[in-house]
């Protein structure tokens, strides 16, 4: 997470900030901060504008009155506290105590809502509560720190030698915490994992939430760890062989084989050949039925179809496939 340190007049520590490079974890505040309004079945954690996270604040704490020097050392020393729910909004919980305050996002939780539960009722009961936080975003510039419920059952120092011990190329198992657009969120028992949505198959990807669930449990490849800013870029896909690798060898223009249509589109079909080997058939590819060229009426997700072969590219993950498996091939 991103941390700047900057103490007031009474922490003696005041650098200047370092540059911050936060075009990777941003998101995950985005998508944590409350949610939004997109697709019905992506309830699990979605995300508003970041000036609504901002506004969590206004009203309700003046950051002039937070200890920044204590805040940075327990993010710093991985250190459990105990704070009290003041309020809430559909995004998580507002905390304060001890001239400490801050935000905990609704994934962060060691409970979470049902889906079909109204988050924000059921986030109101956690007011006047007790809870046991880590801090997981401490910034100064920007005036928040951000707590999580979820890092605190691991022991402290947890999230230190973690970081210091996971190595790139290694398999670790993990949580899934959170499920985004851009990717899935896993615990690896004190520090969380980003599984990037073009890390989580060789194949196509139509959403993260369509290939894991919330709570389950996943082993995942460490592609790269940053300890000094508490990122860990995973990996799912680079558990299994990449099967583009030898898709020009193993499929050939003209071959008719057996594939499974995995998305409809306005302009055709996705079709799935193996795990990981998505297809692309266009709509100029279909044949007429009734009349109709529109895939919606032709086809269906999940239909196991016959398509032939037109072209393999593997170094671009292009494969492009016809259902005139009939008619000489022509392109």
């Amino acid at each position: 997470m991103v941390t700047k340190r900057r103490y007031n007049s009474n922490g003696e520590a005041s650098e200047p900030p370092p540059p911050m490079d936060e075009s990777w974890w941003e998101a995950l505040m985005a998508e944590d901060e409350a949610l939004s309004s997109a697709r019905p079945y992506r309830t699990m954690r979605r995300a508003a504008p970041e000036n609504q996270y901002e506004s969590l604040y206004n009203g309700s704490h003046e950051t002039d009155s937070l200890d920044w020097k204590r805040a940075f050392e327990l993010y710093e020393q991985d250190q459990v506290v105990q704070l009290t729910v003041t309020g809430c909004n559909r995004g998580g919980l507002l905390v304060a105590g001890d001239r400490l305050h801050g935000f905990v996002p609704i994934s962060h939780l060691v409970e979470t809502p049902c889906p079909e539960t109204d988050a924000e009722i059921w986030l109101q009961k956690h007011i006047d509560r007790k809870i046991n936080l880590k801090i997981i975003e401490c910034d100064q510039e920007r005036g928040r720190v951000v707590f999580s419920e979820r890092a605190a059952q691991a022991r402290p120092g947890s999230r230190k030698y973690l970081l210091n011990t996971l190595r790139p190329g290694s398999c670790v198992t993990g949580v899934v915490t959170n499920i985004t657009e851009f990717g899935v969120f896993v615990d690896l028992g004190g520090v969380e994992g980003l599984v990037h949505v073009s890390e989580i198959s060789w194949g196509r990807v139509h959403h993260p939430a369509d290939v894991v669930q919330l709570g389950q449990e996943v082993n995942v490849h460490v592609i790269k760890v940053e300890p000094e800013r508490a990122r860990v870029a995973l990996s799912l896909k680079r558990l299994y062989p990449n099967p583009w690798e030898t898709a020009e060898e193993r499929y050939l223009p003209g071959q008719v084989t057996e594939a499974v249509i995995t998305s409809i589109v306005p302009f055709g079909a996705f079709a799935r050949l193996e795990e990981g080997l998505d297809g692309l058939i266009h709509i100029s590819e279909f044949s007429a039925l009734n009349g109709s060229y529109d895939p919606a009426k032709m086809l269906q997700e999940g239909q196991r179809v016959q398509v032939r072969i037109l072209h393999v590219d593997a170094a671009r993950q292009r494969l492009g496939l016809s259902l005139k498996v009939n008619e000489t091939q022509t392109s």
